[in-house]
């Protein structure tokens, strides 16, 4: 078995559930926040949507600078509704998925490093990228989701197993 036929599908079991996530928020929540600290709905839900993308960038490149020296910083997209951000999510996961596949195995232990301003912030193996950076950071964010959903009384859906919403009484 390749390491591609082995996370291939826990990511899409993880990409499966963060899209029925996904499915849940009224475009008339794009802008709630649950602290003045936090983000927004429609700001965890654009970074949920982009996060896939970075399996593609990860394994054909060995770095990644947000913050170049004379250039601009990275920006999370704009999306401005519950259709552009399932767009976005819907193509980064089969890009994803097709650069999973692509990927030969040694290229997965190749050492892979996040750069600010030329600087490194971490430096890891691209296995480890994939593993922490999107399936983990992906889990991570759905959560403050499925947090942001029940306090303002959207049925959460099941993720592994039914939800308290799901649940018969």
């Amino acid at each position: 078995m390749t390491i591609a036929e082995s996370i291939l599908p826990e990511f899409e079991i993880e990409m499966a559930g963060t899209r029925k996530v996904l499915e849940r928020i009224p475009d008339d929540k794009l802008e709630w926040k649950a602290h003045p600290k936090s983000n927004t709905i429609g700001w965890v839900a654009t970074h949920l949507a982009e996060i896939p993308g970075w399996v593609g960038g990860t394994l054909t490149q060995d770095e990644w600078d947000i913050n170049p020296e004379g250039g601009e910083p990275y920006q999370v997209p704009q999306l401005n509704s519950r259709q552009e951000i399932l767009d976005e999510f819907d193509a980064n996961v089969a890009a994803a998925k097709q650069q999973l596949q692509q990927t030969p195995d040694e290229e997965f232990g190749k050492s892979w490093s996040l750069l600010s301003a030329g600087e490194p912030i971490i430096t890891m193996p691209k296995l480890g990228v994939i593993r922490t950076w999107v399936l983990n950071h992906t889990i991570h964010h759905r959560a403050y989701l499925c947090s942001y959903l029940r306090l303002n009384d959207i049925p959460v859906p099941g993720l592994y197993g039914p939800s308290g919403d799901e649940q018969q009484e």
